[in-house]
């Protein structure tokens, strides 16, 4: 995991051919370009970094270049950035756009492989990396491609990586198969499963923030904490995105990866060391002690929510059924509140509520952690009748910071209290340049630490974790309404409330 903003250890990565698949996609133009670009900025890719596209579409190397430069300059200008004010720089621009080409080609034809390897060939570098910024159902196949064509070999002198995108299978059976494929072809060490939610500086800083200040171990268990809230809030609905999520739902789309991730951040155990192997090792284990519920448990504990129409952004916005490619009786989940249990030595008895959602009030990422009240009340004869918990407050988008609530007496002679808000905002102390969140991820893939890249182990035990609830929602489809503009179903209200307990307020 490299801090990028340390411009004098961080070094620019070697010389590579990145492989761009699916090139003209979204996520290319909208984040793997400007992600590439800011990288560029920051002095942190090396002059023989080329950069290829591959897709079906036929296009010149110049005319894919300046497709590339009329996106950012026009869709995603405040992704980038440099010194002299906000734009495209055109003299930076000028120096990346030299090194791109475009190769078209059938991801299924052997042909588009030969094609690959003249352009590493001709490059002066061994090393590639081919990030597959593709549907899911090529991945098995461009995979096995790279290795019968034998560009997934290594040499000492130059290294082979294939960056894989989410999701990663859609349950644990499917996920299983697409590792067992990944690794017929290649080492684990070659694999990059990316989660963009670990590219976030407020991420990253969780593990930071827990293991180098000494005053969070000490509570940092069953014994002082109560429960710990995951929430992953979104105004926006499903979009052009249709039909995929008709195929995905929110909870495969948002829990095994994202969520957990944020999870296994604030749960795993201490690593022995700050280096891939024990960082992913830890992570993989606190994902594995997730309890495995019955499918009776599993329809008890969780909640799924379907957005009708309704206010967002002050304006009426359709339901799920009416939007493009939604089947009108649809019974696809767009709201996910689950409570799940870790059974390990530190967690036993603590409970993880996790939430995610479309078309919600405001929109949110955040880790609330709830302690536990102070053990003796010593104001039973005064007015305060019941002391508000603490929280510790992780909020990852869209205000970046950290804050604890504790509670204060107002000055005056009678004993009234409020809550006080201690903690910073990223944006107070660090100057935060735009990012596309994808920075860190492909230096490090460029580079080679696999810190914030999940094996596969921690991938399985993800879908273990979430296959309960997949199972239970086969058997029992129903889905709970909830108008646009509001914060999920009034079930999910009462999966709190039967523990005495309640949901903060999101935004």
């Amino acid at each position: 995991m490299t801090d990028l903003s340390s411009k004098s250890t961080a070094k620019p990565a070697p010389p590579t051919t990145l492989f761009l698949f699916g090139a003209h996609g979204d996520l290319v133009k909208r984040l793997l370009m400007p992600a590439l670009y800011n990288l560029s900025r920051d002095g942190l890719l090396d002059d023989g970094l080329r950069i290829v596209g591959v897709d079906h579409n036929a296009i010149s190397d110049e005319g894919f270049a300046k497709k590339l430069e009329d996106f950012i300059r026009t869709e995603a200008a405040g992704k980038v950035d440099h010194p002299e004010g906000h734009g495209l720089n055109a003299e930076l621009w000028a120096s990346l756009a030299k090194n791109i080409s475009y190769v078209q080609g059938d991801f299924l034809e052997d042909s588009t492989y030969a094609a690959l390897e003249q352009k590493i060939i001709a490059s002066g570098t061994g090393n590639a990396v081919f990030y597959l910024a593709t549907a899911p159902r090529f991945f098995s196949e461009v995979v096995q491609r790279l290795g019968a064509s034998g560009l997934l070999n290594e040499t000492p002198e130059a290294f082979r990586r294939v960056v894989i995108e989410k999701p990663f299978g859609s349950d644990l059976q499917t996920a299983q198969a697409l590792n067992a494929c990944l690794l017929s072809v290649m080492s684990e060490k070659q694999i990059y499963r990316i989660d963009h939610y670990l590219g976030k500086e407020t991420v990253q800083n969780i593990l930071v923030s827990r293991f180098s200040n000494g005053l969070f171990e000490a509570f940092w268990n069953n014994h002082y904490i109560d429960h710990v809230q995951i929430t992953a809030a979104e105004t926006v609905g499903v979009e052009t995105r249709g039909s995929f999520y008709e195929h995905t739902g929110a909870l495969r789309d948002m829990l095994p990866n994202h969520l957990f991730q944020l999870l296994a951040m604030v749960a795993m155990e201490p690593p022995a060391a700050f280096g891939a192997d024990a960082v992913r090792g830890e992570k993989a284990k606190v994902i594995g002690a997730i309890r495995p519920w019955s499918v009776e448990d599993a329809r008890k504990n969780s909640v799924r929510g379907q957005y009708t129409q309704g206010e967002s952004g002050g304006k009426t916005v359709p339901g799920y059924r009416e939007e493009n490619n939604v089947a009108p009786d649809s019974t696809t989940e767009t709201y996910v509140a689950l409570k799940v249990m870790i059974d390990n030595w530190r967690w036993v008895g603590v409970p993880f509520y996790l939430r995610t959602g479309k078309r919600m009030s405001a929109r949110d990422t955040e880790i609330a952690i709830c302690f536990k009240p102070a053990p003796y009340a010593q104001f039973r004869d005064t007015d305060v009748e019941r002391l508000q918990p603490n929280y510790l407050r992780i909020q990852i988008q869209p205000n970046e910071g950290m804050w604890f609530d504790l509670q204060a007496k107002r000055p005056g002679p009678g004993l009234k209290m409020a809550n006080i808000e201690l903690g910073f905002a990223y944006k107070d102390f660090f100057e935060m340049q735009p990012s596309t969140g994808y920075e860190t991820l492909i230096y490090d893939c460029l580079t080679g630490d696999q810190t914030l890249f999940q094996r596969a182990d921690n991938i399985e035990n993800g879908w273990r974790g979430v296959q309960p609830f997949l199972d239970a929602w086969r058997e029992h489809a129903e889905v709970q309404s909830y108008k646009a503009g509001e914060d999920g179903p009034e079930a999910a209200k009462n999966l709190l409330a039967r523990d005495g307990r309640v949901w903060l307020n999101i935004g």
